[in-house]
């Protein structure tokens, strides 16, 4: 018998069906249990280097969760990168055939490696902090109809709605308090993040969900997979402005907010910010600059397993 041919897959996934694409051939099945069961067997014959697949706005947990479970190697790729690497292959077309392929060559071109998934403990904690920010937002939009709104039927329907979605906010975040602390690793980290002024559980809970690799790496990686890294736009000798570009961006709102309360209350932190502004720079551009600050603290505190102390 012989030798197993090794193998890069691409998977495009879609709410209902997963087109795959391997060694030219396309086929596709249901995104669902029993579709995953019918993927793996065609998978078998081959040795899998990888899939790569797109985040999809969660249509592509299953799947992941399903390869992962049966050791699989996988990983979840930004959209936007494939897009561009497929127009550079001259693929203006775009099916779900298309991107499958394009996936797989992508893959391939840029020797992505396989990711380690989320745990299911994580998992949770996750789909919590995305549920709560959800909650957050149907809040707000409430609350700005209530202001808005004369006819007094209307008013009361709202303010009961407001009633129900505070309620649920508040047992989310006991729900989002007893899980942390029901994690000795995650109780942990969550103390020592928020040791530093202008930290809240809010954003604790963001980091530990969406950010993993939070004081597992170095500075300048963490600044780049958050998007607060400043990115150069040169050419010849033109030297252009210094832009933040990519990267999470529920990660970077949490780290907004959080920033907005450290130069409040943080003296390190505000003394920067103010020193940033008195030099002429915008109050946007000091802003990411604190931000970055802050991550990189978080990053140092985590590594190092020491809470935050006022520099003498």
């Amino acid at each position: 018998m012989g030798t197993k041919r090794e193998v890069v897959v691409g998977v495009d996934v879609s709410k209902d069906q997963l087109d795959v694409f391997v060694r030219d051939r396309h086929f596709v099945v249901a995104n669902d249990p029993e579709g995953y069961e019918k993927l793996v067997r065609r998978l078998d014959k081959y040795t899998v280097r990888l899939v790569a697949m797109e985040a999809t706005g969660g249509y592509e947990a299953g799947l992941a969760v399903a390869l992962s479970e049966r050791g699989v190697p996988l990983a979840i790729v930004n959209p936007r990168q494939v897009r561009y690497f497929a127009r550079a292959k001259g693929a203006l077309a775009k099916t779900d055939k298309i991107d499958a392929r394009m996936l797989a060559d992508f893959a391939v071109a840029m020797d992505i490696q396989p990711q380690v998934l989320p745990d299911a403990a994580q998992t949770y904690l996750r789909e919590l902090v995305d549920r709560r920010r959800s909650v957050v937002w149907m809040l707000t939009d409430e609350k700005n109809r209530l202001a808005k709104t004369r006819h007094d039927k209307i008013r009361d329907r709202i303010v009961n709605s407001i009633n129900n979605l505070e309620e649920e906010l508040a047992e989310l975040d006991r729900e989002l308090d007893s899980t942390i602390k029901g994690s000795p690793i995650y109780e942990k980290k969550a103390k020592l993040m928020q040791s530093v002024p202008g930290v809240g559980p809010g954003t604790t809970g963001v980091l530990l969900a969406e950010l993993p690799e939070l004081g597992t790496t170095s500075h300048k990686s963490i600044a780049m997979l958050v998007g607060v890294a400043p990115l150069n736009r040169d050419s010849g000798t033109l030297r252009g402005k210094r832009t933040i570009y990519g990267g999470r961006r529920r990660v970077r709102a949490a780290l907004y907010m959080a920033t907005l309360s450290a130069i409040r209350h943080n003296p390190p932190l505000k003394a920067v910010y103010e020193r940033l502004v008195a030099a002429g720079k915008a109050k946007k551009t000091a802003l990411v600059a604190v931000m970055r600050k802050l991550l990189v603290t978080l990053n140092a505190l985590l590594r190092k397993e020491e809470p935050w102390t006022l520099p003498a």
